[in-house]
């Protein structure tokens, strides 16, 4: 039996899931659906691109459906009141000081489906974000990253 993952989410997180499953379920599907329709039209299935395109969009929409599903069904919710103010974990928003670029940057650590590298949110299972989880304030963290090692200086924790 295989080990089903578990995924660790704000509450902001499961409502972005929960948002684009639901459009998925009931808007994407009637689109894909009249693209079927308006593609059979054309006939000779063979050689009809716009039916194997749309049949193409409806398996990744499905596909899409069955792991938001699966990572919902899978998720476990972190509750704001439960995040310390004074050791970094998952919703904690991290003030650090990186060393190689000699700035701060405040980071939101995530679980890994919320992550959102343009707008600093990093996971808990990233090499930066983990790292970081169970640290304090004052510590410094060095991290092999791909490109090469980085150090981090907490400077501050706070709840998202």
């Amino acid at each position: 039996m295989s080990d089903v993952k578990k995924y660790v989410m704000t509450y902001e997180g499961v409502r972005k899931l929960e948002d684009e499953l639901e459009n998925l379920k009931t808007v994407k599907r009637k689109e894909i659906t009249e693209k079927i329709k308006v593609a059979l039209g054309y006939g000779d299935l063979s050689e009809n691109s716009e039916y194997d395109e749309a049949k193409n969009e409806q398996a990744f929409v499905e596909g899409r459906i069955l792991q938001l599903e699966n990572m919902l069904k899978n998720a476990t919710v972190v509750d704001d009141a439960d995040i310390p103010t004074d050791i970094v974990n998952v919703g904690s928003k991290v003030k650090v000081k990186d060393y190689e670029f000699d700035e701060e940057v405040e980071y939101t650590i995530v679980g890994s489906a919320e992550a959102d590298a343009l707008h600093f949110k990093i996971s808990n299972e990233s090499p930066v974000g983990n790292a970081l989880i169970g640290k304090t304030i004052g510590d410094v963290v060095e991290v092999q990253v791909p490109g090469g090692t980085c150090k981090f200086e907490i400077l501050s924790v706070t709840r998202e």
